[in-house]
């Protein structure tokens, strides 16, 4: 029995100890990472470490980037955007936090996404899109974290987070 509370106490101090480095990395990425998120830019850099995200993108060619989510998230919403004829990748880094991209029904989502203790799951309706969808391609990382792939945010959710009149 004592064995087992050993193990417990060390795996809990281990937890602890990697959301202080964790949190300790978030702060110093902060002050690094410049965010570009004119919703105009074909090519994005996003980034939530303790704090929310909400990016509306209507670029014309758009070709993905970066999306940061450290102990923060919200919602990427790429409905209005249209892709570059050769598809996007977003980069993501989801460290104990993350969100939702929000993509139109007709695009295809490959998830190339390593997780650890998280997820990315798509929760659109399952659908044979064609061929020659564009295609957005989510690479990186989701620890303690992740994100979720839909169509629509809830009404509330979408007027709280972008500030649009009810």
């Amino acid at each position: 029995m004592r064995g087992i509370g050993r193990l417990l106490a060390v795996l809990t101090a281990g937890m602890v100890a990697s959301m202080v480095v964790a949190a300790i990395a978030a702060v110093s990425a902060k002050r690094q990472l410049v965010p570009v998120d004119d919703p105009e830019a074909d090519e994005v850099q996003l980034v939530a470490i303790f704090d929310q995200l909400a990016f509306r993108s209507d670029a014309r060619s758009f070709r993905g980037g970066t999306v940061d989510c450290w102990f923060g998230g919200g919602a990427v919403d790429l409905r209005e955007a249209t892709l570059d004829p050769d598809g996007a990748t977003l980069r993501m880094r989801t460290i104990f936090g993350g969100g939702q991209i929000v993509v139109p029904e007709s695009w295809r989502v490959v998830n190339d996404v390593v997780v650890i203790a998280g997820g990315v799951a798509d929760t659109r309706p399952p659908e044979d899109r064609p061929d020659d969808a564009p295609e957005l391609r989510l690479e990186g990382i989701a620890a303690f974290g992740g994100f979720v792939i839909t169509s629509q945010l809830p009404a509330g959710a979408e007027q709280a987070m972008f500030h649009t009149p009810a």
